[in-house]
């Protein structure tokens, strides 16, 4: 009933996690993804399959020896799906044998692309062309990209609902966390979404505090400037800002 990407950007060694579903709210459910790795549980999923799978690859354990671990323990194995990226940028996949068809995985350089439910084979193996293909694209625009080259190859055999991209660039928190849970075109809504976190959201991430530098930017001195200037070049541009959000009250 679902597809999804978990790769880490070779440039940057940013972690991401897509998924896209006909099922309400698959951004809450399938992803689990921290500072340098990320595993998507999906199919009939287990949960503990993201939340001890996190803990052990939070140890420097590979992706394919937490994964042995959970299908060995799991008497549901043959209905779940999972795929997963470690700190080492290695990826392991397990489908199970009664996952409904088309169900299947492909992995890559520091990628997977897994799904069930779909269309046919070709749903995943255009995600994982387009996504390898394009490496020159910023991560989360590719990681849609590559999603959406999916669904024009079937996709969902249900249809579409809902659609997540969570994004951790090195720090425990996410650097973008977008989810689209009940939408006629999911993936369509988290590339609005992205182009409005551009607006403000991901400017203001630049300053936040991390691990390294416990306080971050304290000041907002230059990113007022930096704001007001992204604001005019759209305005050059002509881009008009896709944001829902209401006017200031009077």
């Amino acid at each position: 009933m679902t597809y999804s990407i978990v790769a880490k950007d070779p440039k940057t060694g940013w972690v991401g996690l897509i998924v896209a579903s006909r099922f309400f709210a698959a951004g809450a459910a399938v992803p689990h993804v921290s500072a340098d790795y990320a595993i998507a549980s999906q199919a009939w999923l287990n949960p503990i399959w993201g939340t001890q799978g996190r803990k052990l690859l939070e140890t420097g354990a590979s992706a394919q020896s937490v994964l042995d671990q959970m299908v060995e323990r799991d008497a549901g194995r043959a209905s779940r799906q999972a795929h997963m990226i470690d700190k080492q940028g290695n990826v392991a996949a397990y489908t199970g044998k009664d996952c409904i068809d088309w169900a299947g995985h492909e992995l890559g350089d520091g990628y997977s692309v897994a799904g069930n439910m779909l269309a046919g084979p070709e749903v995943v193996a255009e995600t994982a062309r387009a996504y390898r293909e394009n490496l020159d694209m910023p991560f989360a625009e590719r990681l849609i990209f590559a999603m959406e080259a999916g669904e024009k190859a079937g996709g969902d055999k249900r249809g579409r609902q809902s659609a997540g991209l969570v994004i951790h660039r090195g720090e425990d928190y996410a650097w973008l966390d977008l989810r689209a849970d009940d939408h006629a075109d999911p993936l369509a809504e988290l590339r609005r979404l992205l182009a409005v976190a551009g607006e403000r959201y991901l400017l203001i991430a630049d300053y936040l505090p991390t691990n390294d530098q416990f306080s971050g930017v304290p000041t907002r001195d230059d990113l007022d400037q930096k704001i007001i200037d992204a604001d005019a070049e759209r305005e050059r541009l002509g881009i008009a800002s896709k944001s829902h959000a209401s006017e200031p009250l009077a």
